[in-house]
């Protein structure tokens, strides 16, 4: 018997499968490894801060902040993630994955930038130069500023983005593309969908939640939306040069 095939894990593809086990193991150094910001240094904070590095342009599609956030996330990866790979293999699944997060993390970065124009354009100078300069402490501490257009501001500016939201949306729409018409149960309304409505059932969600709740909500809607466009380019760009044949990309 081959040990290395054994078992639940063993039966899944090998990106996947890492994929699932690396975030498992981040979320719970996170959780037990309280000593150790680890926001402050594997999220992705805006370019401009003073607490951005490079590699949390990679990094912070490993990062999740509750049980249910990379328990939904990891879900996806496993349903969807797994089918990809088995069509593409491992190579391509891999970079695929990789480029829709990062398209996810540029669409938020712009979006960000965006919005930080649109708060100073009200705010004296020197209160922006107080928020660049400290802001980034204090949001290292875990606090912000009372006031909320700082508050706002702040947050913007310093606070970190996380998660695999964005190679997720990356991921469902190539299985919308592969597999247009595969029937998904949804969970609340429980009613099969079709894959193809679905994500473009998403993604509008997502651009109307990102336009009206945005950065209040907390979550990083054009970041998903970020995630799903890279991934609908790059899938048209792969069919243009001659990978894609009848719905699938091949190796």
């Amino acid at each position: 018997m081959n040990q290395n095939n054994a078992g639940f894990m063993g039966g899944i593809p090998v990106v996947t499968r890492n994929l699932l086990i690396i975030n498992v193991l981040v979320f719970f150094a996170t959780a037990l490894l309280k000593n150790i910001n680890f926001d402050n240094y594997l999220s992705l904070h805006y370019i401009a801060s003073d607490l951005f590095m490079p590699h949390q342009i990679i990094t912070y599609m490993f990062m999740h902040g509750s049980i249910g956030h990379i328990f939904f996330n990891m879900f996806a990866v496993f349903m969807f993630g797994r089918v990809l790979e088995t069509v593409w293999g491992p190579k391509k699944f891999l970079i695929y994955y990789i480029i829709t997060g990062i398209g996810a993390a540029v669409l938020q970065m712009i979006i960000t930038y965006i919005r930080l124009q649109s708060i100073e354009a009200s705010l004296p100078p020197e209160i922006i130069s107080n928020v660049y300069n400290e802001g980034a402490s204090i949001i290292a501490m875990g606090k912000n500023y009372t006031d909320p257009i700082l508050g706002n501001l702040n947050g913007l500016l310093n606070g970190p983005m996380l998660g695999a939201s964005g190679a997720v949306f990356g991921v469902l729409v190539a299985f919308g593309m592969l597999f247009p018409n595969a029937e998904l149960m949804l969970i609340f309304p429980p009613i099969p969908i079709k894959a193809k409505w679905f994500v473009i059932g998403y993604g509008v969600l997502e651009l109307v939640l990102g336009i009206v709740d945005s950065p209040y909500d907390n979550v990083a809607h054009f970041a998903h939306l970020g995630g799903l466009i890279t991934g609908l380019f790059l899938l048209l760009y792969w069919r243009k040069k001659g990978f894609m044949t009848n719905g699938h990309i091949f190796k």
